[in-house]
């Protein structure tokens, strides 16, 4: 009878051992599934959470650096401005940014965005900020509009606008915001959707022309108190018509141009009274009509020989904003983030 009882104990016992390292093993199995999942999906904020120092060495290995050599760098900003309530910057508006700033390191690249008008002084938990964040000459600030505005013919348009629908309304306020920051502050203003090659200081008084007959504003670089954006800033009230696309912004820079320089045509490239109507390929390489050669294959040989006299280019994201590219394939894109925001490449490939 007691060799039974031992007998069944020991089974028993034995059962008990083989339940519990089964459920130590299947335990454990579940935890290391969970962790690396965890580790998977939380590896941006990781990463973001270190020190800034450790952060931008793993994110930025090479950061710029302003050169010694060559003439100084003139006064004035690079201005980046997001004119709706997002603050989740796209990858096209990092690049941007990242590339306006590894060509400029000796200037500020100040980013402002109206989303930001509301919140505290900490920005929003977002991979974009905390990259930029790495490069020293980047300020990301509020855009304080009645602020911006005051002082100039566009204060009284904005308070009326705000009590108005019209369908172009974003467009239109970040038309009236570039006029007023290049004859408030001066500098270099750029929109979200370029690219920048090259540095852009030797440009002052200066806008592109976007194709016949046509100035864009998408690049602007002035002076403070110019009286050419003084007179865009009176022709934006004077002539506003918010219901038609294009006519506070490039068709505004282009009549007050014509009535600058006295003539009824642009010629592909020209000055008069001080300010530089430049060329299409400095900054619209690609017309608007071929915004799909900019997802198409090319080689780097064709690449370069079509940027050999381009500055900045601009990607048209009205038109662009939903195509996809292969990050690592030749597209005109592609290698375009590769060479002139790789950090934002970078972070495209992890994503992909």
């Amino acid at each position: 009878m007691s060799n039974c009882l031992l007998k069944l104990t020991t089974v028993l016992l034995s059962h008990r051992l083989r339940a519990l390292f089964i459920l130590t093993v299947s335990f454990l199995f579940f935890a290391s599934v969970m962790f690396y999942w965890r580790t998977g999906e939380d590896a941006d904020s990781q990463l973001y959470s270190l020190p800034t120092q450790s952060r931008c060495e793993l994110v930025l290995p090479s950061l710029p650096h302003p050169t010694a050599s060559g003439p100084p760098p003139s006064p004035g900003n690079v201005f980046f401005v997001e004119t709706s309530e997002q603050t989740d910057p796209s990858y096209l508006f990092m690049c941007s940014v990242e590339s306006a700033a590894r060509t400029h390191p000796g200037t500020r690249v100040v980013v402002l965005m109206k989303g930001l008008v509301n919140r505290n002084a900490s920005l929003p938990k977002h991979w974009g900020f905390s990259l930029l964040s790495c490069f020293p000459n980047v300020e990301i600030q509020p855009l304080d509009l009645p602020e911006l505005f005051s002082g100039t013919p566009l204060a009284k348009w904005y308070l009326q606008a705000q009590q108005r629908w019209e369908p172009y309304f974003l467009p239109v306020l970040s038309d009236a915001c570039r006029i007023a920051i290049m004859w408030k502050f001066g500098g270099i203003y750029l929109d979200t959707d370029f690219i920048v090659l090259k540095n852009l200081k030797n440009f002052t008084n200066a806008l592109g022309i976007q194709s016949q007959d046509v100035l864009n504003g998408a690049f602007l670089s002035f002076k403070p108190k110019h009286e050419y954006m003084e007179l865009c800033m009176q022709d934006f009230v004077d002539n506003y018509n918010g219901w038609i696309w294009a006519h506070q912004g490039p068709d505004l820079l282009t009549r007050v141009f014509k009535k600058w320089c006295s003539i009824s045509n642009i010629q592909s490239t020209m000055s008069c009274k001080g300010v530089s109507a430049l060329p299409p390929e400095a900054f619209y390489p690609i017309p608007w009509q071929d915004w799909k050669k900019l997802f198409e294959a090319t080689s780097p040989l064709v690449l370069h020989k079509l940027l050999e006299n381009t500055y900045a280019v601009h990607v048209w994201n009205k038109l662009s904003h939903g195509s996809r590219f292969e990050i690592t394939s030749q597209a005109f894109l592609a290698q375009l983030y590769s060479q002139f925001c790789p950090a934002t490449y970078a972070k495209m490939k992890k994503d992909s």
